[in-house]
């Protein structure tokens, strides 16, 4: 058998290669036959490849805001009136239905005096009117009084029941004026501020003490135009009270303001409620409202973003890997993209999940060109 250094040697010889005297065609097709494997090999590319998985992607962004009270009420009396005691101060805890504050009742409280005797007066006058009804009706029947005199005592009757009700009704409001002297706590709550105090005289309307909610607190954050859209009532978030690090409150989105502020930053109300209420949040503090934001796509995968390519026009697309039968194969897809978190991607359209992708080599590769592949995990 001839070795392939005589072939040359002969070539280089003669300028033909000097021919065996044992099957030489053989050594022929085998010299044929590596040089086109070697061929072949150095045709295919080396690729990193990673496969994609199902999207486990899920962007978190944060907002600051203040903590607010769902109640919080300036109260005044609802009659002018001089301070005649002070139930509470500032810090006081108090309930609903709790005495605040006492004004002097001694003129109304004579008023009152006044309306009760007056409705008694006309409860007389009713009952008197009353018997001399029932005695003309008998007289009448007996043809002792004419019936005229009936009708008389029947109007005096009727005079008499509306002069009762007038009564009745000074009484009721007379007993409410009285009432009014008395403030009371609206609902439960601490007194954060008071600006009065025993002996000053204050009007109907004017305020006198403060009355804060501790219960229901609310975190209000302004969302910016590009992330408002993507919230709702079914975002998960949770609160991070500045006053108690480390603590996180599971919370639900409770109310959007589709319209934006005057200030021109384009930024919207969003107001978010705990529902973890184990933790006392301090109304007026600042606190972190931390947003997460997943994908409603079921088909959605995840692959690392150094697989994609951009188009000029903006688009993007990977290279997938293709078994022939013959081969692997790098095929050229178009991706649609949805939520990215760090290092990793989603792509909602043209990928499905373990479909190998090229992450590395893939700058150069054409569409259908042969590639021998490394495979990574996915980070």
């Amino acid at each position: 058998m001839i070795s392939r250094f005589d072939l040359f040697r002969g070539v280089a010889a003669s300028g033909y290669p000097s021919m065996p005297t044992k099957r030489p065609f053989r050594s022929v097709a085998l010299f044929a036959l590596g040089m086109l494997l070697a061929s072949y090999a150095a045709a295919q590319t080396n690729v990193d490849v990673v496969a994609a998985v199902p999207s486990a992607v899920a962007e978190r962004f944060e907002l600051s805001g203040t903590l607010t009270a769902s109640q919080r009420a300036g109260l005044s009396p609802l009659v002018d009136g001089l301070v005649e005691s002070l139930a509470v101060d500032i810090g006081s805890e108090v309930q609903r239905g709790d005495l605040l504050l006492r004004l002097d009742t001694t003129l109304a409280s004579a008023a009152l005096r006044r309306s009760r005797a007056e409705r008694a007066q006309a409860e007389a006058v009713r009952a008197e009117a009353q018997r001399l009804v029932e005695e003309a009706r008998r007289l009448v029947g007996e043809r002792h009084l004419p019936k005229t005199e009936l009708d008389t005592r029947t109007a005096a009757l009727v005079q008499a029941d509306a002069a009762l009700a007038v009564t009745d009704a000074s009484l009721a409001e007379q007993r409410e004026i009285v009432a009014r002297h008395q403030l009371k706590a609206p609902f439960a709550g601490v007194v954060t501020a008071r600006t009065t105090d025993v002996g000053e005289w204050v009007a109907r309307g004017s305020g006198v003490l403060e009355l804060t909610s501790l219960g229901n607190v609310r975190l209000d954050v302004q969302a910016p135009q590009e992330r408002f859209a993507d919230l709702s009532k079914a975002t998960v978030v949770e609160i991070i009270p500045d006053a108690s690090p480390g603590v996180s409150i599971a919370a639900r989105v409770a109310a959007r303001l589709p319209v934006g502020g005057g200030s021109g930053a384009r930024t919207f109300l969003v107001r978010v409620e705990p529902i973890d209420d184990s933790v006392q949040l301090l109304p007026g503090t600042s606190a972190v409202a931390r947003f997460q934001i997943g994908s409603a796509n079921d088909d959605a995968v995840q692959i690392p973003r150094d697989a994609l390519i951009r188009h000029p026009d903006g688009g993007y697309s990977v290279f997938v890997v293709n078994d022939t039968g013959d081969g692997l194969e790098a095929e050229r897809r178009q991706v649609d993209l949805g939520r990215s978190a760090g290092e990793l991607v989603q792509v909602v359209r043209g990928v499905q999940a373990q479909d190998r992708v090229v992450v590395r080599g893939n700058e150069v590769l054409q569409d259908g060109e042969r590639i021998r592949v490394n495979t990574r995990p996915l980070r």
